[in-house]
């Protein structure tokens, strides 16, 4: 490997970009998310930066069970997003649909039906601190020798 592609693998493990979209939730998950930029839990002295922009994101984070009128809106955000990607879904929404995963609900849980999903935080809603690791966890594998693989 070169030495500019083992540069350009470092710089991204430490340089994560995420964007989030809610898919349909109560908000507790999109509160937690906005804790992270806190000073108390300060998201960026990771490296970690919000974006609204998936075609900045490295990481999507999913929050809420999977209204209707988002299953082709979150397909096509996820595909928006340049290689190397990933998901991570936040929340139980997400992951099972909770409360909302009953026969009258308009729901479609989970997100793994429409997008491929790398990790889960479960909770109601999942503790910032928990969010943090799970996107921490994720990079050095996302971007694990991404230069070499690709060239």
């Amino acid at each position: 490997m070169s030495l500019l592609s083992r540069l350009k693998n470092a710089v991204r493990q430490r340089s994560i970009h995420v964007c989030y979209v809610d898919t349909g939730s109560c908000n507790g998950c999109d509160i937690e998310i906005l804790a992270c930029l806190s000073p108390r839990y300060d998201l960026e002295q990771y490296g970690i930066y919000v974006h609204n922009n998936p075609r900045e994101a490295d990481i999507l984070l999913v929050v809420g069970g999977i209204a209707p009128q988002w299953q082709e809106k979150l397909l096509m955000i996820w595909n928006r997003i340049p290689e190397p990607k990933v998901a991570i879904a936040i929340g139980n929404c997400a992951i099972s649909g909770c409360v909302f995963n009953r026969r009258d609900a308009l729901i479609d849980p989970p997100a793994s039906h429409i997008i491929p999903i790398s990790a889960e935080v479960p909770g109601c809603p999942p503790r910032p601190d928990e969010i943090i690791k799970a996107v921490l966890s994720l990079a050095p594998v996302v971007f694990k020798d991404w230069e070499e693989r690709h060239s």
